[in-house]
């Protein structure tokens, strides 16, 4: 099972129409899931792995503008998640943490080679390189269809929140997910996390396993 360990210290017309999908077998029965925005619980502690890449990439986990994709903007910038969000899954070839770095958590902006949150990753970096205001992308921690820990990129928008997954080049809301939804970026600071499960807010222990037995 994939783990991510954290550590103490977020209209369907913009994106044209979406296919319908049947309800998640796995789903926070915390969260509205005829919402097109994830609710939000409170502080989080942000995943090591996210903690760690952000020593290494500073550059990468700096505030940038705030604001989200609204529906006034140009269609451009629509295209261009949709090109970026395809681009990247065509791009990487999956390969674990362990595979490539011999840890079992290890956040990185991928070359040739990734897992979940490095895909997500590269998509956020590449956006706001080209203009998407980084408080529109936002990293996200999940629980998948199997129950097992998964990471994609939210992105908000004035007509709700939007998810790129390296498992299809599909935009989806976030309910048309199958996924539990834990936790994810702060708009306001990239380097806070916000729980999207109650039992995931404020945590008391300075680090904990992802499990999802919780």
């Amino acid at each position: 099972m994939r783990r991510f360990s954290v550590i103490a210290f977020g209209a369907v017309s913009i994106f044209a129409a979406t296919a319908a999908v049947a309800k998640p077998a796995a789903y926070n029965s915390t969260q509205n899931r005829d919402a097109a925005f994830l609710r939000i619980h409170g502080v989080t502690a942000p995943p090591h792995g996210f903690v760690e890449f952000c020593k290494r990439s500073p550059r990468d986990c700096m505030e940038g503008t705030r604001d989200e994709i609204s529906r006034p903007q140009h269609a451009d910038t629509i295209a261009l998640v949709r090109r970026v969000n395809s681009e990247v899954n065509a791009a990487i070839a999956p390969a674990t943490d362990l595979e490539l770095y011999g840890v079992s958590e290890f956040w990185t902006i991928p070359v040739k080679r990734g897992d979940c949150e490095d895909y997500a990753l590269l998509k956020r970096q590449r956006l706001i390189r080209a203009g998407v205001p980084s408080s529109a992308l936002l990293m996200t921690v999940v629980l998948d269809e199997k129950g097992d820990g998964h990471a994609v990129l939210t992105v908000r928008t004035s007509e709700g929140d939007f998810i790129l997954d390296n498992k299809t080049d599909t935009i989806k809301l976030w309910h048309e997910t199958p996924y539990h939804f834990v936790m994810r970026q702060s708009y306001l600071s990239p380097k806070v996390w916000m729980s999207l499960d109650p039992a995931w807010a404020a945590p008391s222990v300075p680090v904990a396993g992802l499990d999802p037995s919780r």
